[in-house]
C-alpha cells in the first residue's frame, strides 16, 4: 500500500478546509457536522483526524484561511480609495447577499464565532485586524494608524449591513438596505 507524500496531505487538508468554510457559511457551524464536511470533502470520516485535532481546530483554521483569503482580495483592487470603494460595491451587492457560502465569513459567522473556542476567536481576531488594516492603508497610505477608526467604523458598518440585509424577507427592503450601504460607506471614503 502506497504512502501518500506530504504534498497530497497538505492538498486534502487545503481541501477540507474550502469545503468547511463554504458549509460552515451556509449551514452555521453548529449546523455542519464532521461526517457530512468529510462527505463534501470526498474522504471518510476517519481520515479527519489525520488533519484536525477536533472539529474546533478546524473551524479555527477555516476561519483563518476564511480571512487570509479575503485580505489577499485587497491585492488585486485597484489602488487608495478607489479599489476600496470597488471592494465596498461587490461586498454590499446583492450577489455577495445571496451567496453566503462563497462570501465573507465574518458576516455569515460571527453570532456563532462568538460562542467559539478561544483558537477560533484568536484566528477570527487576528484577521479582522489585518482586514481593517487594509482599510485603513487604503484611507490614509501616508499614515494608516490615522485612520484606524474610519477604517474599523467601515468594516463594521460593512459587516452589518451585509447581515442584516440577508435576515430581511422583503427583497426590495433587503436591496435598500444595501444601496443605503453603500452611500453610506461612500461618505467615509471622501
Amino acid at each position: 500500500m502506497a504512502r501518500y507524500g506530504k504534498e497530497h496531505k497538505q492538498a486534502t487538508r487545503q481541501r477540507i478546509i474550502k469545503v468547511a468554510g463554504q458549509r460552515f457559511k451556509t449551514d452555521g457551524i453548529d449546523g455542519s457536522g464532521v461526517a457530512t464536511l468529510m462527505a463534501d470533502a470526498g474522504l471518510t470520516n476517519g481520515a479527519f483526524y489525520a488533519h484536525f485535532s477536533s472539529k474546533d481546530d478546524l473551524v479555527a483554521n477555516v476561519v483563518a484561511d476564511q480571512l487570509g483569503t479575503q485580505v489577499e482580495v485587497f491585492g488585486a483592487l485597484a489602488p487608495g480609495r478607489a479599489g476600496l470603494e470597488e471592494f465596498l460595491r461587490e461586498y454590499l451587492s446583492p450577489q455577495h447577499r445571496d451567496n453566503p457560502g462563497a462570501g465573507c465569513p465574518s458576516a455569515a459567522l460571527l453570532d456563532e464565532i462568538g460562542r467559539c473556542a478561544t483558537g477560533t476567536k484568536d484566528a477570527f481576531t487576528d484577521g479582522a485586524r489585518s482586514i481593517v488594516n487594509e482599510i485603513a492603508a487604503r484611507l490614509a497610505p501616508e499614515d494608516p494608524e490615522s485612520a484606524r477608526g474610519k477604517a474599523l467604523a467601515l468594516y463594521t458598518m460593512a459587516v452589518g449591513t451585509l447581515q442584516l440585509s440577508r435576515a430581511l424577507s422583503d427583497q426590495g427592503f433587503a436591496d435598500e438596505v444595501l444601496r443605503q450601504g453603500i452611500e453610506n460607506a461612500l461618505v467615509f471614503l471622501r
